[in-house]
């Protein structure tokens, strides 16, 4: 390991030490906030939108939150280690198929939603009874009316 990969772990393990940020991935709807400064006043804000994209790796991870303000798209992206970043929460789970989402930009509306990750169902403890062997035979439905057999006429 060469200097620069330990002197970043360092910092990972001293910003790790003060907050503890949840995993979460692209299609998570994340509530950020984020320490703002205004003048000589430092304030959070919550900034809540779907994340789009993780990028990078090591000290440089960083993520990209998109959300839709007063109708316009706008997209932010978060440095992971960040000391600006006072804490991610995830709001709901999304279930997508992809690591970049980056075709949200063109959708609008309804057609814009992620489908929410549903947890599993836990196991019943009741096991369900053996199927018999061989099945059942199944009686033939009666013919449609109307549509009985079909005879010639000479």
């Amino acid at each position: 390991m060469n200097i620069i990969e330990e002197l970043d772990k360092e910092q990972m393990e001293v910003v790790s030490a003060k907050r503890v940020l949840p995993e979460f991935g692209p299609g998570d709807t994340v509530r950020v906030n984020v320490r703002v400064t205004e003048g000589t006043r430092t304030r959070v804000q919550a900034y809540e939108g779907v994340c789009i994209a993780r990028n990078g790796g090591g000290l440089n991870q960083s993520f990209t939150v998109r959300k839709i303000s007063y109708g316009e798209g706008v997209e932010r992206v978060f440095p992971v280690y960040s000391p600006m970043v006072e804490g991610v929460e995830v709001v709901r789970r999304g279930k997508v198929r992809r690591a970049k989402l980056y075709y949200l930009r063109d959708l609008r509306g309804k057609s814009a939603r992620i489908v929410e990750a549903t947890t599993p169902a836990p196991a019943s403890s009741t096991t369900p009874s053996a199927p018999t062997w061989p099945p059942p035979r199944r009686t033939p439905p009666p013919p449609r009316r109307g549509q009985g057999r079909r005879r010639r006429v000479i």
